[in-house]
C-alpha cells in the first residue's frame, strides 16, 4: 500500500484498510510519516530527557549489580548478534540486506524487554523514596538502597502494574528485590505460568474477566491517590517510556563497534513488536533523536491486534480499539493483545513510525521453530513477530542498502512445555 499525501491530518475509520479490518496480513506505510528534525522539536520529549534516563541507569548499577548475580556491570543489556548470510536470505530475501537481532528475548533479569522499562521505573520510584527518606544523599552508591534499613522503608509501600505477563514479571522482580510489595493486575488471556512465576516471587495476582485494558484500568482506580503506593502504568508512563528510550544508546555503542554505517544512504530498519506500544514506542523516539531519518522503525502486530495502526490509520482525535472494526484482540502472541493503543506513544511518535506490519499467527509459530533450529533462538511467539515483518516491508518500500534490525522482546524464560508446544505449533 502506497502512501498517500492527501490523506486528512485525522481521518475516520474509513481510512483503515479493508485488510486490516479483515484480519488479513498487511502493510501500512504511514502516510502521516514526518521528518525527525521537523517533528521532534515540537513535542514534550528532548535528547536531555533520554540521557538523563541513560545517567540514572548508571547510577543504579552498583545496586542492579549488588541483587542480581547475572549482571557482571550492572547494564540491564543484551547482545546484538549476526544472523549468518543463508537465514538473512530466508528472512530478507536474496537481495534484502543484512539481518541483526537486538536479542532483549534473552535479556539479563527478566529474560524480556520489559525490563528495561519496568525495571526503570521501579528504580524511579525508589531513587525518589530513598531521597525523600534520607535512605540516599548526593554522592552516596545506589547500593545503600539494598540495606535493611531501606527495605524496612520500602516495604511500606506497593507498586502495582496492569499486564499480560511480562511487563508485571519485570515490575515485580525489581520491586520484590527491593523489599516493595508487590500487586499485578492480568487479563483473562494472560499465561498461567506467567501468573504463576509472579506468585513464585511473592507478588499478589489479581485476575480480571475482561482484556488487558480492563486490567490496567481496575488497577489504574483502585491504586489512584494512595501515598503508599505507586501505579505502572503501562498506557501513559512517562518514566516508562523514557527507560525504553534510553535503549538507544545501546544499540549505538553496538553498532559502532559492529561497524555497521547509519547514514541516510545507509538506513536501518528496526523491527519492533508491538502490543499498548510503550517498549517501540520509548525506543523508536531514543533512536530517531539519535539517528534521525536514518533509522527507520516498523512496528509489527498480529492481525487480530493491530491497535497502533488502527489508531494511527483512524487519527489521534480520539481512542480507537480494534473491537471498533471487528477484530476480536485474540492471538497466541499475548503480549501483543492489546486491543487499544497508548495515546502517548501514538501522539509523540506516531509521525515518527514508518510502517506497521501486521502478521499471522501462523507466521509467528513457523520463525520461533525456524528460529530454534538454526541459530539457536528460544523465542516466545510474539517475540519472533519482527522476522515475519521483513519481507513484506521491503515488498512494499524496498529502502536500498538497507540493514536490518528485529528486536526480539521475550522467551529464553519460556518453560519448557510451553516452548516445546510452540515447537509443535511451527
Amino acid at each position: 500500500m502506497s502512501r498517500d499525501a492527501e490523506t486528512p491530518p485525522n481521518p475516520s475509520l474509513d481510512a483503515i484498510p479493508a485488510s486490516v479490518r479483515e484480519a488479513r496480513p498487511t502493510t501500512w506505510l504511514n502516510p502521516h510519516l514526518r521528518p525527525a528534525a521537523e517533528f521532534l522539536p515540537s513535542q514534550a520529549f528532548s535528547l536531555a530527557d533520554v540521557e538523563e534516563a541513560e545517567a540514572r541507569w548508571r547510577r543504579f548499577d552498583p545496586l542492579l549489580r549488588h541483587l542480581f548475580e547475572d549482571l557482571d556491570t550492572g547494564r540491564i543489556d543484551s547482545p546484538l548478534m549476526p544472523l549468518s548470510d543463508s537465514i538473512a536470505q530466508a528472512i530478507a530475501g536474496p537481495t534484502g540486506g543484512a539481518v541483526w537481532v537486538k536479542a532483549d528475548h534473552d535479556l539479563p533479569v527478566t529474560g524480556c524487554i520489559k525490563a528495561r522499562g519496568g525495571v526503570y521505573e521501579v528504580l524511579v520510584y525508589a531513587e525518589r523514596l530513598g531521597l525523600e527518606r534520607g535512605l540516599l544523599r548526593p554522592g552516596d552508591s545506589y547500593a545503600r538502597l539494598a540495606e535493611p534499613q531501606a527495605r524496612d522503608a520500602f516495604g511500606a509501600h506497593t507498586v502495582a502494574v496492569g499486564s499480560t505477563g511480562n511487563l508485571g514479571f519485570s515490575v515485580g522482580v525489581m520491586a520484590r528485590a527491593l523489599g516493595f510489595a508487590v500487586e499485578v493486575h492480568m487479563s483473562h488471556d494472560a499465561k498461567a505460568w506467567k501468573k504463576q512465576r509472579l506468585r513464585d516471587i511473592g507478588a499478589r495476582v489479581v485476575e480480571h474477566r475482561g482484556d488487558y485494558g480492563s486490567a490496567v484500568a481496575a488497577a489504574r482506580s483502585a491504586f489512584e491517590g494512595r501515598a503508599d503506593a505507586h501505579f505502572v502504568d503501562d498506557e501513559s508512563s512517562v518514566d516508562l517510556f523514557l527507560g525504553y528510550a534510553a535503549a538507544a544508546f545501546d544499540l549505538r555503542r553496538q553498532l559502532d563497534e559492529a561497524g555497521i554505517r547509519v547514514d541516510p544512504a545507509h538506513p536501518l530498519c528496526v523491527y519492533l513488536p508491538c502490543g499498548v506500544g510503550g517498549a517501540p514506542g520509548g525506543v523508536t523516539l531514543g533512536l530517531k533523536l539519535l539517528f534521525g531519518d536514518a533509522i527507520r522503525c516498523i512496528f509489527v502486530e498480529p492481525v487480530a491486534s493491530p491497535c497502533m495502526l488502527v489508531q494511527l490509520a483512524a487519527g489521534l482525535s480520539r481512542p480507537v480499539d480494534v473491537y471498533e472494526i471487528g477484530l476480536d484482540n485474540r492471538t497466541a502472541a499475548d503480549g501483543l493483545a492489546v486491543a487499544g493503543a497508548s495515546m502517548l506513544v501514538a501522539g509523540t511518535v506516531g509521525p515518527l513510525i514508518e510502517a506497521v506490519v501486521t502478521v499471522a499467527d501462523t507466521e509467528l509459530f513457523a520463525w520461533v521453530k525456524r528460529l530454534w533450529a538454526d541459530p539457536g533462538l528460544r523465542l516466545e511467539p510474539s517475540a519472533a513477530a519482527g522476522f515475519a515483518a521483513i519481507r513484506p516491508y521491503l515488498d512494499a518500500s524496498a529502502p536500498a542498502r538497507a540493514t536490518h534490525v528485529v528486536w526480539t522482546t521475550g522467551g529464553a524464560l519460556l518453560p519448557e512445555a510451553e516452548f516445546r508446544d510452540a515447537l509443535a505449533r511451527g
